[in-house]
């Protein structure tokens, strides 16, 4: 299922991450400038207490002097010189996305329809699931839909048919889209800061099942939700993007469950719109989100 985003223009961008020296502005922009490119979006940020150095450029490519698959090789001296980790991407190249799930549908309906509306910039090249709930979703988008159940005394074989499909189609993101199952450090290594994942922001106040309701028993007054990259630590990984809402002692449980949905849609969609515009830079376990 292909893009319905407008075509901004052939641009490319980059992002990175070194340690912090005088002249790195200088060296990059000068590279653009040196070559043709205008120059259309630059931010910057400096962490003092590691100082570290991080940057997202992008320019559009249309009189730049270098072609495309010559950039990166253009751009390594500057690259070694200040001993950076960076990566470039480029707008006419679009992700190829697989979005996970389980029964709940919510996460799920709104990426599809975001992705239709061309609100994201993805090709949704498959949905895969332990369950059959979903599969109408997928037939009304016209997607691939896999149903792979799970087991705990055959993850290993579950995995390896998961990742033959993800082979099959490409896939550069993994979106769980309320995906109630774990995935081995052995997965998500292969898909390292590439998988995004969405739960409530009780954690780890309320762990387990029924967390609304358990919230509702103890009178919270605010509820979240948080996106963030998975990792091998359970729900552990750097946080992409966050939202709450206020709850008062007239919600009832159906009301908390209610809007928790509507937040885990919004940060999620949010998330993996950062994500797919190349907004993102993982620091540790932290990330730097640029706007």
């Amino acid at each position: 299922m292909a893009t319905n985003r407008p075509n901004s223009g052939d641009t490319a961008t980059l992002l990175i991450s070194c340690p912090d020296h005088r002249g790195i502005v200088a060296e990059v922009t000068h590279f653009i400038f040196t070559y043709n490119g205008n120059i259309l979006h630059s931010d910057q940020h400096n962490d003092d207490e590691t100082g570290t150095f991080f940057m997202r450029i992008e320019w559009d490519l249309k009189d730049f002097s270098i072609k495309k698959d010559k950039i990166a090789q253009a751009f390594e001296a500057i690259a070694e010189k200040f001993k950076m980790e960076w990566h470039l991407e480029f707008s006419t190249r679009v992700t190829k996305m697989a979005i996970f799930v389980s029964r709940f549908d919510h996460c799920l309906w709104d990426l599809m329809t975001r992705q239709r509306s061309g609100e994201l910039d993805a090709e949704v090249v498959c949905i895969i699931s332990n369950h059959t709930d979903c599969q109408s979703i997928a037939e009304y988008f016209k997607v691939p839909y896999y149903h792979l159940p799970v087991s705990r005394d055959k993850k290993a074989e579950d995995e390896a048919r998961q990742w033959e499909i993800l082979k099959k189609h490409k896939v550069d993101l993994i979106v769980l889209a309320r995906y109630m199952q774990i995935l081995s450090d052995a997965f998500v290594q292969r898909y390292k800061n590439r998988i995004i994942n969405i739960h409530h922001s009780f954690l780890p106040a309320f762990i387990g099942a029924k967390p609304y309701h358990q919230a509702y028993s103890r009178g919270v007054k605010i509820i979240g939700a948080t996106s963030h990259y998975v990792t091998a630590d359970l729900d552990q990984g750097p946080i992409i993007e966050q939202d709450v809402t206020r709850i008062s002692h007239r919600d009832t449980v159906t009301d908390l469950v209610q809007k928790g949905k509507n937040l885990e849609k919004m940060v999620l969609s949010r998330a993996v719109r950062l994500h797919l515009d190349h907004k993102i830079l993982v620091f540790g376990n932290k990330t730097v989100v640029f706007d």
